[in-house]
Parts: structure tokens; C-alpha cells; sequence
């Protein structure tokens, strides 16, 4: 009895391996995200967080990291959601936007994911208005639906000179 060996197939299965998206997925209110684990330095758990006088206002405040005054931005004001109390399963996602290290304040972090790149879709043209710059794609999984952002978007240049300075 003689094994066949398919090159075709292992060839297919490396390259498919090789278009897996790694994410970080967090919720934030009754929506699940994901960004790229590459632009993801550490989760942490909360921590006292200064208000800063005149800061933009989705900016909560600024935490001192090991060292480090890193501005926290809070999600929920920067969707416009409702702001809520933080509790035992609030996170700060600590993350590298050009030059400036942020924190973002998210209700909670789900897991590390891997999905293949070809079960994201770009944003559907309802969702991707000038407000939804931010929106990288929408990864179908089996069970539900991903919105990828691109963190890069999410904060423009005004913005990002205001996080500089705080």
C-alpha cells in the first residue's frame, strides 16, 4: 500500500498559515473589537488615573507606567457611548501610535485571536462614513462579527498633538 504525498495541499496549508491575522479583542458596551497584536504593547488592569486640566475630552486622564506618563484615552467617550464606572473586568490596552504611547480604556479584553485574512471584509458603505475612518474591516467568525480597527485612524494629527502634549 503506497501514501501519496500532495505538495499542492501542504503548500496551500503554509500559505494559509501564513495569512492569519492576530488580534487582541476587547468589548467596549455591547460591541466586540480587534486590533492588530502587533501595535499592542501590554493589558493592564486599571489603575488610578490624574485627570489632566484641559485635556481633549476623551482623554480621562494620564497614568504614570513604570516611569512613563502615558495618556489613558477612554473608548466609551470616544464612540459616544455612555461613560460607566470601571470594575473589576475594565482593562487599559497600552498601544504605540506613532511616536506616543496611549492607553485605552476598554470594558474588557476577550482574548488573542488568530483569523484568517480573508474572513475580513472591508466595512459595509453605511458603516464607512468620515466618522468611521477608524474602521479597518469586520472579520466574520462562526458564531459572531469583529470590528477591526485601525488605531492609527482612530486618533487624528490634531488629536494626536493634543495627546503629545498632555
Amino acid at each position: 500500500m503506497s501514501v501519496e504525498y500532495d505538495d499542492a495541499v501542504d503548500a496551500e496549508e503554509v500559505e494559509a498559515d501564513q495569512n492569519l491575522i492576530q488580534l487582541v479583542t476587547f468589548s467596549i458596551g455591547e460591541e466586540e473589537f480587534g486590533v492588530n497584536i502587533l501595535q499592542v504593547q501590554e493589558i493592564i488592569r486599571t489603575m488610578e488615573i490624574t485627570n489632566v486640566p484641559r485635556a481633549p475630552e476623551f482623554v480621562e486622564g494620564v497614568i504614570n507606567l513604570r516611569g512613563k506618563v502615558i495618556p489613558i484615552v477612554d473608548m466609551r467617550s470616544r464612540f459616544g457611548l455612555e461613560s460607566k464606572e470601571h470594575d473589576k473586568y475594565t482593562r487599559i490596552i497600552v498601544v504605540e501610535i506613532g511616536m506616543i504611547i496611549v492607553g485605552f480604556v476598554v470594558d474588557s479584553v476577550s482574548e488573542v485571536l488568530r483569523i484568517p485574512a480573508s474572513s475580513v471584509q472591508p466595512p459595509p458603505p453605511v458603516v464607512a462614513g468620515m466618522d468611521s475612518d477608524y474602521i479597518d474591516g469586520v472579520g466574520k467568525l462562526e458564531d459572531r462579527l469583529l470590528i477591526l480597527l485601525d488605531l492609527d485612524s482612530l486618533i487624528d494629527n490634531e488629536e494626536m498633538e493634543a495627546l503629545g502634549a498632555v
